[in-house]
């Protein structure tokens, strides 16, 4: 399976990066890099990108189990190293799912399953050596 992608320059230190579905994104550095702090950076990107590649996967289990989930978040915390490059060391993932009777069991299996099995993006950065922590909290819709 390919997937495509372009990334143009626009000037100073801002890209437009087109995905072969056709989406646009702006990504830009800071004054201090050269940018205009106009879009995200390219390593946010990378840290965006996981957390909705996760996210999909989360979601799309807990609905195969049948949970009445109302919202879903994940929030990541990463580390990167010193220097140049810097690539991440470690990221934490904490999913807050929110519903109706939902089991703590399946969002558990639903976190660790993406984590482990499905999600491309977890999986790829752990064989890179990136340090993935998954957590999550169950909370119930008002």
């Amino acid at each position: 399976m390919t997937m495509l992608a372009k990334v143009k320059w626009v000037d100073g230190r801002m890209f437009l990066g087109e995905s072969g579905s056709g989406h646009t994104v702006v990504m830009d550095g800071p004054p201090d890099h050269g940018g205009r702090n106009l879009g995200v950076r390219p390593m946010e990107m990378i840290l965006l990108g996981l957390g909705g590649c996760a996210s999909f996967d989360v979601m799309s289990i807990l609905e195969k189990s049948r949970q009445q989930v109302s919202d879903c978040w994940v929030e990541l915390s990463a580390e990167r190293a010193e220097g140049v490059p810097s690539p991440f060391t470690k990221i934490d993932m904490k999913f807050v799912i929110t519903g109706r009777a939902l089991k703590e069991k399946q969002v558990e299996k639903a976190v660790t399953m993406s984590a482990e099995k499905f999600c491309s993006a977890s999986i790829m950065l752990e064989a890179a050596g990136v340090e993935l922590s998954h957590s999550h909290e169950v909370r119930e819709a008002s």
